[in-house]
């Protein structure tokens, strides 16, 4: 999960870069596409074709619509906000997969964890500062990502159980490649130029493994254990655009963020307290 988050976080930062030259649906087809080439490297080493058995066809395919469309959605909101206010609203998933647990799952959520849950979306509102600006600022789109993947996030700890990571990664990817070819036929392209190639390749690589080594952290640990690691995105990802934008979050930005990422923390730590009981 670290190394995951630590590819994540590089790729979030070109992604960017990218995003204020090149469409999003242009950036999202090099992402996947490229990302194809390590896993059917990963697939043929690992036993071939078989690992590609569909266990649940329905989960799996609302698995990938609702991820590629999480993608779509933070790919063009970084194009507009700031890095680390946008990966802290990322970070509110955990928030909202609490209140999925109760609509879905039919979990039992105490007071400590509803308390988590409220103050994190105070923290949420303070980062997003709520008015006509959110579709300007990408804060609006940036949330509708982090609701997908919460939605999402179940779905792979469901899926996780029965069916290796390579396929779930596989599937996400090929529908990200299908999605996006369909989404350039009708939009267009934009030659990419010169080391513009490089950075298009960089966000395939590093997405596409980032994505295998979170889907293996899942099947190997509880997500309560491992997901706590991803508020460290927030940090890397602030060094980064610290170094290449001179990107500086204002006070407001960092009371929100510290909110998001100490409720976040709790809620995952009630969570553990809740499955060992």
């Amino acid at each position: 999960m670290l190394i995951s988050i630590v590819l994540f976080s590089a790729m979030d930062s070109i992604v960017k870069w990218l995003g204020g030259s090149y469409p999003t649906h242009q950036i999202m087809f090099f992402r996947c596409a490229v990302a194809m080439v390590p896993i059917v490297v990963i697939i043929t080493m690992r036993g071939g074709i078989s690992l590609l058995r569909i266990q649940e066809p329905f989960l799996l395919s609302l698995r990938c619509l609702l991820g590629i469309t999480a993608m779509g959605f933070a790919f063009y909101a970084f194009s507009l906000m700031r890095l680390a206010d946008g990966l802290a609203i990322l970070h509110t998933t955990p928030l909202f997969m609490t209140v999925l647990s109760i609509m879905f799952l039919k979990e039992r959520v105490g007071l400590h964890r509803w308390a988590a849950v409220m103050a994190g979306f105070i923290g949420m509102t303070i980062v997003v500062r709520p008015g006509n600006s959110m579709f300007e600022s990408g804060s609006f789109y940036m949330l509708l990502a982090a609701f997908c993947i919460s939605c999402t996030t179940i779905l792979i700890r469901h899926l996780s159980i029965r069916s290796d990571p390579v396929n779930l990664t596989f599937y996400f990817t090929m529908s990200g490649v299908l999605i996006s070819s369909i989404a350039i036929f009708f939009l267009g392209w934009q030659a990419p130029e010169g080391r513009d190639w490089a950075f298009f390749i960089a966000v395939g690589f590093l997405g596409g493994m980032a994505q295998y080594l979170m889907n293996v952290s899942y099947r190997q640990a509880q997500i309560s254990m491992v997901s706590p690691l991803k508020y460290l995105s927030i940090g890397f990802g602030g060094m980064i655009a610290y170094f290449v934008w001179s990107e500086l979050p204002d006070l407001q930005s960092l009371v929100g963020i510290s909110i998001i990422i100490a409720c976040g923390l709790y809620t995952l730590h009630r969570e553990l307290f809740h499955n060992r009981k």
